[in-house]
């Protein structure tokens, strides 16, 4: 049985590796800040169209088809587009998998939404605590991006995912409950039930479906993080120590 006491610290090991390691970059006063405030600009412009693309390629490498993918012009989709017939520039989403299909099957579909994580199994969390331990705050901005994309997903792909294990049960697999779960915005779908008629969301029960696929894509978020903290162990990066303890601890890291 897992002690309390390890659950909150695997639960908050998110956190403090990201606030450990901003506080280790920030060691350079300003320029510190002002290196890992473009590092994660250039992450992020960098992080979007290829998440969307290793959306599409897990789509098509599982067996589904792609016709259609959304990347805002801002993050290279008009270029983009001139490359790759499929890719559209719009603005409704910074990036988005609109036209694809899993052809009925669902091991398709969540290897289409979970694609572009592998980059958080690795190098994610792996770089991020190499980039705090050797103090480059570029390079630590560059990464949260990718070590930390489950928890910026948790009203897009999460929840998604959560939705397609939730509507996999009993109480939601009937096909009219299914499509009307089933999506990659969250918010979106609390709009869209708060407008059924009452007799509806209580025959269909939808805001508990909701919540639970909800609560699953948060437990996904955790588990990925969790299994990116193992490997980069593995890899020679355990788990940012606290300030002070630092010193002690890099010289065993690579």
């Amino acid at each position: 049985m897992t002690h309390p006491l390890s659950l909150s610290r695997w639960l908050s090991l998110p956190l403090r590796d990201v606030f450990r390691g901003l506080d280790r970059c920030l060691d350079a006063g300003l320029r510190g800040l002002a290196g890992v405030g473009c590092g994660l600009l250039a992450g992020w412009w960098i992080y979007v169209p290829v998440h969307e693309l290793m959306h599409a390629a897990a789509c098509v490498v599982t067996g589904g088809t792609v016709s259609r993918l959304e990347i805002d012009s801002l993050y290279g989709g008009r270029l983009l587009g001139r490359l790759f017939t499929l890719i559209v520039p719009a603005n409704a989403y910074a990036g988005r998998l609109s036209g694809f299909d899993v052809h009925g099957s669902d091991f398709v579909y969540l290897a289409t939404d979970l694609g572009p994580f592998f980059l958080a199994l690795f190098p994610g969390c792996w770089a991020l605590r190499r980039a705090a331990r050797a103090r480059r705050p570029f390079l630590f901005g560059l990464s949260l991006p990718c070590a930390v994309a489950p928890f910026l997903s948790l009203s897009g792909d999460a929840y998604e995912i959560g939705s397609i294990l939730t509507t996999r049960l009993p109480p939601w697999s009937d096909a009219p409950v299914r499509a009307l779960l089933r999506g990659d915005d969250l918010f979106l779908k609390i709009r869209t039930f708060a407008a059924l008629p009452q007799s509806l969301r209580d025959a269909w029960g939808t805001w508990v479906g909701l919540a639970l696929a909800a609560l699953l894509g948060v437990a996904w978020a955790f588990l990925v993080y969790g299994l990116a903290d193992r490997l980069a162990t593995l890899l020679g990066q355990p788990a940012l120590p606290q300030a002070e303890s630092f010193s002690q601890s890099d010289s065993g890291a690579s």
